[in-house]
């Protein structure tokens, strides 16, 4: 897991031959007004999700605590304060049924190790040995994921 403000960005593009890509389009893009859904940015490469939506509680987020084997998610907090759990995937132990390939998710029963923050431009990398619970928080919460294909 990386977590980190936009202006380092450059830092981690070489962590991934697909980063530089997807780092150019959120330093491109004018994060405030992108309209909420889904995009390509590189075919299946490199896809955006783009969510303005009320935060969760702990318990809501932790019921889908989630990692995935195909893509790498750079998760952009745009606006508002957004907290997130976290939990490195070797240590878990109660898987919630099967992988799902066709949505590339895996959810878990464990319970987050410990939780961060995110607020406007900062970014967090979740691998896929990262476990993870997004959208904790109060009020509406803005945010970008972009999806790396492994």
């Amino acid at each position: 897991m990386v977590l980190d403000h936009l202006s380092q960005s450059s830092k981690y593009t070489s962590l991934h031959p697909l980063f530089a890509k997807a780092f150019a389009y959120i330093e491109q893009a004018d994060l405030a007004s992108l309209e909420v859904g889904k995009f390509d940015i590189d075919g299946n490469n490199i896809r955006a999700i783009v969510s303005d939506s009320n935060g969760k509680t702990a318990d809501e987020s932790t019921a889908k605590f989630e990692c995935h084997n195909a893509h790498i998610d750079i998760q952009v907090c745009i606006r508002g304060r957004e907290r997130m759990g976290w939990k490195a995937r070797g240590t878990c132990i109660a898987p919630r049924g099967e992988y799902n390939a066709e949505k590339d998710v895996l959810f878990y029963d464990d319970k987050p190790d410990m939780f961060f923050g995110l607020t406007d431009n900062q970014f967090t990398i979740f691998f896929p040995e990262d476990v993870h619970a997004p959208m904790i928080g109060e009020g509406m919460i803005k945010k970008l994921v972009i999806k790396v294909k492994i």
